[in-house]
């Protein structure tokens, strides 16, 4: 073969050469968009009738275009309960939450300054036995250590056991954000004659708001929703909060009154989407722990 053929078989092959197929990652790429359409029009379908069922004069479970009235609120305002029930799920909320923002802080700076043999493996049988042994499989002697004490019918009660509940996960939590925090900076305050406690008031608090927040914000949002607990301690309707006076919205054979449910189901979930834009604006959901080292 001549070296002018050589050269031009050289010239040929690249020309020749076989393109990587492109069908595949087009196919792929065109399934998780349609996926990602079908799971978000899955979350937004009940979000869209939320905004449009209480406006609606006679409201179905599917989503349509509604026949603008407020007479379902108006309907709702007459029960005298409304107001004193959105009052009591804020004060059981609230109070809730300081109790575990609290203890947790306390707790996950001590387990993570002292070396405790065995402490790891305390803080997962903690964790394992709050998430196994629920408030529902504990309801009976719960109640009765809530009866022994008196607190039967009180907010004080349903506060106890909610954060009885939720402090060894909140615990877990903190204990990652005050790990991450260099113990440098306590001993820095102790030289300057600093307690503990002022520490860890001026110094580990104040580094490790972002996991407080988180604590925070997701005990609010766990006794927000809660049914049970306070269904079965509380006795007075005018100390039920939200989630149990919403039950009330049902007739007896079990039958839901959409107009009812859809404009207090409206009101419900403003404090919590006021809740999640304060949170957002402040530390835009970037939580993370401390310092990095």
């Amino acid at each position: 073969m001549t070296a002018t053929a050589r050269t031009g078989a050289r010239a040929a092959t690249p020309a020749t050469a076989a393109r990587p197929p492109v069908v595949g990652p087009l196919l792929a790429r065109v399934g998780f968009y349609v996926f990602a359409l079908v799971v978000g029009a899955f979350f937004a379908l009940p979000v869209l009738w939320l905004l449009t069922a209480p406006f609606d004069a006679d409201p179905t479970l599917s989503v349509a275009v509604p026949s603008l009235t407020l007479s379902n609120f108006a309907a709702m305002f007459s029960n005298p309960y409304v107001g004193s029930s959105l009052r009591n799920s804020i004060l059981l909320s609230l109070g809730t939450m300081l109790l575990v923002v609290t203890a947790a802080a306390l707790c996950a700076y001590a387990l993570s300054r002292v070396r405790i043999p065995g402490r790891d493996l305390l803080l997962y049988i903690l964790l394992l036995f709050s998430s196994v042994v629920s408030g529902t499989a504990a309801m009976v002697p719960l109640f009765q250590l809530i009866n022994q004490f008196g607190l039967i019918n009180t907010h004080t009660g349903v506060m106890l056991v909610l954060a009885g509940g939720l402090l060894p996960a909140g615990i877990f939590i903190l204990k990652d954000f005050m790990d991450s925090i260099p113990p440098s900076y306590e001993e820095f305050a102790r030289v300057a004659g600093a307690s503990p406690l002022q520490t860890l008031r001026d110094v580990v608090v104040p580094v490790a708001r972002p996991g407080l927040a988180v604590v925070a914000v997701w005990t609010i949002v766990n006794v927000w929703g809660d049914f049970l607990i306070p269904f079965i301690l509380l006795r007075s309707p005018d100390k039920a909060p939200a989630a149990v006076v919403m039950f009330n919205f049902y007739t007896e054979g079990g039958q839901a009154n959409l107009r009812l449910i859809s404009a207090y189901s409206f009101l419900y979930s403003i404090p919590v989407v006021v809740m999640y834009l304060f949170v957002n604006r402040r530390y835009g959901f970037r939580f993370y722990g401390g310092i990095k080292r």
